[in-house]
């Protein structure tokens, strides 16, 4: 099954005004930026969009709004659960037009086993029409999917077409690189080992700092892609103290306080995340000013 998830993919954040609702017009910015700053693809309802704390209708609202302004980005929406019957009822509901794939986080709270995660993805594979994208985050997720699981569903079907890695485990990285089939992708999904992941065979990033700084995440990853190590070193030793600084506080705090000095977005979080301490965005905001 042909895909376009590689390169620079951005999970994008969820602004949010003072009163707590989506805030579209900020939102759109951002969208615009993604757009002109050379990304690849847009992945919406991901964990840097604050999902669990959507609605039911504001996430189809924030599907439709990137969708209508994604200027013929390919769309990723996140689509995970620890429930595998109500995730396969969404598949069944969902208007996947305009839609190049799913984003399926590993179930987390009720830790299945190996072989739970393995039944859990392939009955959504076969319920789903288009590509997907296995996403495994250990710490959020309480479980780890191993590399032996990873290539097992990646042979399984060809509608499993890449993994979103955040585990940080190298080794395990490596080894999905060397076993999987040809059609398969490893995607980071920390910002900082996106050059080391690339150097080991990766196909490119779904990237947080992105939502503030596509152009150079984008340019970073286009570069290594295409050999040209040097360079995407010294674009990588540019943003290093922003990837560390980003999460101090965790993810989407950090990423929220730079595109607020932006001004693109308000400093507003749903609750129980809350926006990051003053210390830490005026750490952030010296980097940032050191940078560009």
């Amino acid at each position: 099954m042909n895909h376009p998830f590689k390169g620079a993919g951005v999970a994008l954040v969820t602004p949010f005004t003072e009163n707590n609702n989506v805030d579209y017009d900020a939102l759109g910015k951002v969208l615009k930026n993604q757009v002109q700053g050379g990304m690849d693809y847009l992945v919406a309802l991901g964990t840097t969009a604050e999902t669990p704390t959507l609605t039911a209708s504001e996430k189809l609202d924030v599907v439709s709004f990137v969708k209508e302004n994604a200027s013929g980005l390919p769309v990723v929406v996140g689509m995970g659960g620890n429930d595998t019957r109500k995730i396969i009822k969404q598949i069944d509901k969902f208007d996947f037009n305009g839609v190049s794939g799913l984003l399926i986080v590993t179930p987390y709270y009720n830790k299945p086993t190996q072989e739970g995660m393995f039944r859990h993805y392939t009955a959504i594979a076969k319920a789903c029409p288009v590509p997907i994208i296995l996403y495994n985050v250990p710490s959020r997720t309480g479980v780890n999917m191993e590399a032996e699981t990873v290539i097992r569903l990646a042979e399984s079907s060809e509608k499993i077409v890449s993994v979103k890695e955040a585990s940080g485990v190298m080794s395990q990285m490596t080894r999905i690189c060397k076993y999987a089939p040809p059609h398969f992708n490893l995607i980071s999904g920390d910002d900082v080992l996106a050059l080391p992941i690339i150097s080991i065979g990766g196909s490119g990033i779904i990237s947080v700092i992105a939502n503030a700084l596509p152009e150079k995440l984008s340019s970073l990853i286009h570069l290594a892609l295409d050999g040209r190590f040097d360079e995407a070193r010294k674009l990588h030793y540019s943003m290093i103290e922003l990837f560390m600084l980003l999460f101090k506080e965790g993810n989407p705090g950090g990423v929220k306080a730079l595109l607020n000095m932006q001004g693109l977005i308000q400093n507003e979080l749903r609750s129980p995340l809350f926006r990051i301490s003053e210390p830490t965005y005026n750490e952030i905001k010296e980097a940032y000013e050191k940078l560009v």
